[in-house]
This record gives C-alpha cells, sequence and structure tokens, in this order.
C-alpha cells in the first residue's frame, strides 16, 4: 500500500469525505506563496503517509483495501481478526454480502454481527470498512424486546380491566396468552363444590384463536395442575407437557415436541387458577419469557380475582333486591288487587315507594301504601326496615290508627338509635268483605296524599283524610276516615311520584291531583290492575321520558257477591255413598 492509495482517505474516525462535501483547501494559487511553507507542507504530508500504517491500526472499523479486479491489497489488523479468511492476495468471495457490486452488508461471522461498507476509490479500487456491532445490535434487540413486552403488558392490563364477568375474563386470559406466550394456553379454574372449569385458546392460522372451554371433576385433574392450584411458584417440570397431552388439552402436539409452564394466578388467599402455556420445542421458554409470564400472570389474577368479587356482590346485592321490592297483595274475598310500582332511574331497581297487605283472622285484609325520604339504597332499606316493622305490629292491632301510632314510635325508636333522621308518610287502611259484595273500608293518613275512590256514576272523589308524617314526632296526630264501596267502585292509593311528576308543554309543571282526577273520569268501570296500569301510564306520559321519583300505586276494587257456594245436602248421600253403604250391609 501506498500513499496514493490513502490520499483521499480521511483517517482516524471511519469517515470518507465525498466530492458533494467541498473541503476549504489548505492552498490555493490565490493564496500568497512561500518557498518556506511549500516544504513544510511537503515534510507534514510525508510523515503522515510514514505514520499511516499505525494510523490504521487505531481505526474502530477494520480497512479492507481491494484493486480493480478485488483483490485484497490491504488488510488491516483489526479487519484481519474480525475477517480472519481475508489476506493480502485473494478475494472477498464467501462473505456474505460483500459482493463486488455491494456498498453495504450486514452478516454474522463467527458469531459476530458485522457491518460493512465500501468507499470507491481511483483507479477503478474500492475499501471495505467492517465494524464488528455484535453488541450495538444486542442492545437494540434487546430495547426492541423489552418495548414489545410492555406493549404486550399494556394491552393485556387494559383488555382484563374491561370484563367484570368471570367468564368473560377467562375467556380474555387465554386470548391474550396466544400467540406472544404460547400455542396453546390453558386456564383451569379453583375447584368450586368438586367441579373445575377451564378455558382453552389454540393458535390458528389467522390472528383470532379458537377459544372453547369445558368442565372437569376436581379428581380428573392432572397433579400438576392441583400442585400449582395450591403453590405460588411457577412449576418448569418436564412431565407436565405429558399431563396436559393426556388430559387432551393439546390436541395436534406431541409431548416430546411441546415446551410447557405452569403458572399458579394469585388470587386473594390462594390462587384462583393456574395457567398452562405450551409451544413448540423449537421456541423453548427462557429467563424472559419466565418474567413476561409472570407479570401476565399476575394481572390475569386480579382481573379473575376482580370478577369473581363483583359476581358475588352483584349476587347479594340481587337477594337484597328481591327482598324489598313490595309483593304483590294476597288474594282478598270481595276484593280485587291492581298495582303498579316503577322505581326512580338508578343502579338498581328499588325505591322508598312501598305497598302491601296481610290478611286479618276475621276475613279482611289490611293494607297500606306509603313513601320514605330519601331515594336509592339507604331509602329503601328504612322501607324494608318499616314492612318488618308493620309485619310484626299487624298481629296486636288491627285497628289502623292505633296501628300507625304504634308503627310510629317503632320507627322513631330505630331511627333514634341508628341517628337516622328518615321519615315516612303513609295510608294504612283496612278492608272487610259484605253479603251485598261491597266492601268496608276504614283508613288513617299519616301525611299522605288522601286516596281517591272511582265512583260507580264515573264521578272520582277523594276522602278527606289527612295526618302528620310517621317517625318525627311521639304521638303525631292520626287522621281516620270510613267509607263504603258499592260492587264496581274502587279506591286508589298513589305516591306523591304520580302528581309531583314534571312534565307538560315547558316541562316543568306537575301532574297535580287535579288532572289526575280528571284523567280518571269515567274509568270506574276497569277492573283495577288495568286501573292501576293507566294511571302510570298517564304518568309516563306527562313525564316524556323525562326524570321521575318512585311511583307506586295500590287500587282495590269491590267485586261484587260471588257465585253461591256450593251446598251439600247431608241427609241425601251420593251414589259412592249409596254403593259402599250397599256393600258394608249385609
Amino acid at each position: 500500500m501506498t500513499g496514493a492509495d490513502v490520499r483521499d482517505l480521511n483517517p482516524g474516525d471511519g469517515l470518507i469525505s465525498t466530492p458533494s462535501v467541498p473541503r476549504a483547501p489548505t492552498w490555493s494559487p490565490s493564496m500568497p506563496r512561500s518557498i518556506a511553507g511549500d516544504a513544510a507542507r511537503e515534510r507534514s504530508w510525508a510523515q503522515t503517509v510514514a505514520d499511516w500504517p499505525e494510523l490504521v491500526e487505531n481505526f474502530r472499523e477494520g480497512l479492507l483495501v481491494c484493486g480493480p479486479d478485488d483483490v485484497l491489497w490491504h488488510v488491516s489488523p483489526l479487519a484481519g481478526q474480525l475477517l480472519p479468511e481475508a489476506v493480502v492476495g485473494g478475494t472477498l468471495t464467501g462473505f456474505a454480502g460483500m459482493a463486488p457490486d455491494a456498498t453495504h452488508a450486514e452478516f454474522l461471522h463467527h458469531g459476530r454481527r458485522l457491518r460493512a461498507r465500501r468507499v470507491r476509490l481511483t483507479a477503478g479500487r474500492s475499501c471495505w470498512y467492517v465494524e464488528d456491532v455484535s453488541e450495538s445490535a444486542d442492545r437494540a434487540d434487546a430495547l426492541v424486546a423489552e418495548r414489545a413486552r410492555s406493549a404486550f403488558l399494556a394491552v393485556a392490563g387494559e383488555k382484563l380491566g374491561n370484563p367484570l364477568h368471570p367468564d368473560r375474563a377467562a375467556a380474555a386470559v387465554v386470548r391474550l396468552a396466544v400467540p406472544t406466550l404460547a400455542d396453546v394456553a390453558v386456564l383451569v379454574l379453583a375447584p368450586r363444590s368438586g367441579r373445575a372449569r377451564w378455558w382453552r385458546a389454540q393458535r390458528t392460522d389467522d390472528e383470532t384463536p379458537n377459544v372453547d372451554r369445558g368442565v372437569l371433576s376436581a379428581a380428573e385433574l392432572p397433579p400438576a395442575v392441583v400442585e400449582g392450584l395450591h403453590d405460588a411458584t411457577p412449576h418448569p417440570v418436564d412431565w407436565l407437557a405429558e399431563q396436559a397431552v393426556e388430559a387432551g388439552w393439546l390436541p395436534g402436539l406431541s409431548a416430546s415436541d411441546v415446551g410447557a409452564r405452569l403458572v399458579p394466578l394469585p388470587g386473594r388467599d390462594e390462587p384462583v387458577g393456574v395457567l398452562l402455556l405450551a409451544r413448540a420445542a423449537s421456541r423453548w421458554y427462557g429467563e424472559q419469557d419466565g418474567e413476561l409470564i409472570g407479570a401476565f400472570a399476575a394481572r390475569a389474577g386480579a382481573a379473575l380475582t376482580t370478577a369473581r368479587l363483583y359476581r358475588d356482590q352483584a349476587e347479594v346485592a340481587d337477594t337484597l333486591q328481591a327482598s324489598l321490592l313490595p309483593v304483590e297483595p294476597p288474594e282478598t274475598a270481595g276484593v280485587q288487587w291492581g298495582t303498579a310500582y316503577r322505581p326512580a332511574p338508578g343502579g338498581l331497581r328499588i325505591g322508598g315507594d312501598f305497598y302491601g297487605s296481610h290478611r286479618l283472622p276475621d276475613g279482611g285484609s289490611l293494607f297500606f301504601l306509603g313513601d320514605v325520604s330519601g331515594k336509592g339504597v339507604e331509602a329503601a332499606v328504612f322501607t324494608g326496615q318499616l314492612r318488618q316493622c308493620l309485619h310484626a305490629l299487624h298481629r296486636i292491632e288491627h285497628q289502623p290508627a292505633r296501628l300507625l301510632r304504634l308503627l310510629n314510635d317503632a320507627l322513631l325508636e330505630t331511627t333514634l338509635a341508628h341517628g337516622q333522621g328518615r321519615f315516612a308518610t303513609m295510608v294504612l287502611g283496612v278492608v272487610r268483605p259484605h253479603r251485598d259484595g261491597g266492601l268496608t273500608l276504614t283508613l288513617a293518613g299519616g301525611g299522605h296524599l288522601p286516596p281517591l275512590v272511582l265512583r260507580s256514576s264515573g264521578e272520582v272523589e277523594q276522602l278527606p283524610l289527612n295526618g302528620m308524617l310517621i317517625g318525627v314526632v311521639p304521638d303525631p296526630r292520626v287522621g281516620q276516615v270510613s267509607t263504603r264501596l258499592a260492587p264496581g267502585e274502587t279506591c286508589l292509593l298513589y305516591s306523591d311520584g304520580v302528581t309531583e311528576a314534571r312534565g307538560g308543554r315547558r316541562g316543568d309543571e306537575q301532574l297535580g291531583t287535579d288532572r289526575l282526577t280528571q284523567a280518571l273520569t269515567n274509568c270506574h268501570r276497569m277492573p283495577a290492575p288495568a286501573l292501576a296500569e293507566r294511571v302510570e301510564q298517564i304518568t309516563s306520559d306527562w313525564l316524556a321520558q323525562g326524570d321521575h321519583d318512585d311511583i307506586a300505586v295500590l287500587a282495590l276494587r269491590a267485586t261484587g257477591a260471588g257465585p253461591r257456594p256450593h251446598r251439600h245436602l247431608h241427609a241425601v248421600p251420593t251414589p259412592a255413598e249409596v254403593s259402599q253403604e250397599g256393600t258394608a250391609a249385609p
């Protein structure tokens, strides 16, 4: 190698100057010349040429200089270390990517990742710069892999946070695990009542895995799964794949060609389940895979635990809700009941309005309709307390006014004991049928809206019933009134959710008692259930899809005298009795 070969090179940093990048000339004809300066520059260049081999050795890239026929003229020491097969006088044939017409190449050689670039020189010569980029490539690969793992966990956390149903959460767990973590993923939940439910996702040609599920008895679970349900550490056991294949969870895979991992999914006190992951042995699970599986299992366990807890709370809420809803009045002779109930919009279908009825020993019935202060769950719970008190007190007192005062004392004691400031309004009455088909009503009022009576003439009569709130002060004033319903007449009890419903042209006008009375005029022939439904429909039409309070309606209609009961004449025996007597008698 001569000085002419390296005259265009830029030693030191591995870069080469190009014609597109002008370089400031060290001398030009326009510049003043001096004989001493020319001599100094020539001495400097001669020293540079002499030092060139030492300079090349300090390059961070290996240097290969080729002649016009691609024969190697020069191989730097570093290039010789990176490409031991490259020798002066030889060629670059056999080095991947370093073809005569190539300008860049990156390839693996003796376990190292090499990156080469070619620079054309004068007279058909060329120079290859070869660099070992193994460490930087490994760091780049590790960074890409870490970003991929972080992105996977972020997506898993987002998708597992949505389902609040245990079945949907379980399906999401196995669906997310394929194909990033496994070709086949099986989730086995902790057995309940001796049965274990499992979900499986299997990799397919498209991006959506197939998901199926099943149930096994706890005795049929593979031993490794049973151990995993009682252990918080992964099980990298070799025989796990065999057990999974025997259980039929790995279709199309053989135990000898598959790698499997079993990881418990953490729960509140013990694993909520185990996740079995399997994939071809060519993708064996490494240390980083174990860390990723552990992080995914933590998220899956939290999602399943949350879904189970939400399901348990929902079941408790449904049970409480069912116990707090009003129940239909029991059948009473001579009375036709009609009810309507619509709680205020909210998360639960319960509210503060209530109604009900209890049979009395004398053939009559105790009936009531009321409203407690507040809305939602707290109001519904107070309603339950009130109904329980009334259920107990009606066994010792049947007279409506006295019973309402006893109820007032009981509620006042309860609210003071619990520090509550709740109260109630109520109409409580006793109905007794008559032989002519009519009904006698005795009603007591505790601050509630007075009932309406639909007479047989078509008119609507408002009973003069008033009184004070229940559960506010001791010994309240309780109004009482009695009336009689002829056959076909109806008494209607309703809550303030009906009369205070806001609607109309401007949307803020109350329905009011007068409009309700006008709407019910000439509706006396309607059966009690239809009448209660009509009141609800009138209110809904007035609201016009607007918000509303709790709505409760209770109607009782005098059905009239029923068919005469069958009279059995004991003096005239039936044919069967005659036959028996004839057989028994000698």
